[in-house]
């Protein structure tokens, strides 16, 4: 069993050994609360050509396929650094009871990164400056709601 400083120091050090093996410097452990590592990951987003490569999402994809579920409650987010927005919404949407990081967002944008910059659009609403959203009416928009609340099989989030 590992101690949350150890489970993030695996994080650093999975960074580490990515950056010496071409990758990014970002690295990620999900565990549980004995400390047992259920998922390890590292930022592959220039090696898979993905930008949602990162090291907290491929944490997360090993962890849900090791557990056999979509939801990883009970679990915790160990990162290399804090996470950006995206990894963040998937750390909500997998249900972890929470996140810890090292190294912050402030220094990774001194590294070149837009971590910083991401999380200031969220922060300020001017997301849609940067990447236009636009909302369309559509005759048969909300149908696919009707039919997921029709479902007698269905799975809820």
């Amino acid at each position: 069993m590992l101690k949350p400083n150890d489970l993030l120091q695996r994080s650093v050090e999975l960074a580490c050994k990515n950056v010496a093996e071409g990758g990014g410097p970002f690295g990620a452990v999900i565990a549980d609360a004995e400390g047992r590592i259920v998922a390890e990951g590292c930022n592959g987003v220039t090696r898979c050509n993905d930008p949602t490569a990162h090291a907290e999402i491929t944490a997360i994809r090993q962890a849900c396929q090791n557990r056999g579920d979509f939801r990883l409650d009970g679990l915790l987010l160990y990162s290399s650094c804090e996470p950006c927005p995206m990894c963040m919404a998937a750390a909500w949407w997998a249900r972890l009871d929470g996140v810890v990081y090292a190294s912050t967002r402030q220094q990774a944008a001194a590294a070149g990164f837009d971590d910083d910059r991401l999380w200031q659009a969220f922060e300020t609403a001017t997301t849609s400056q940067e990447i236009p959203i636009v909302h369309l009416e559509l005759p048969r928009a909300g149908k696919e709601f009707e039919h997921w609340l029709a479902a007698l099989d269905r799975q809820p989030y």
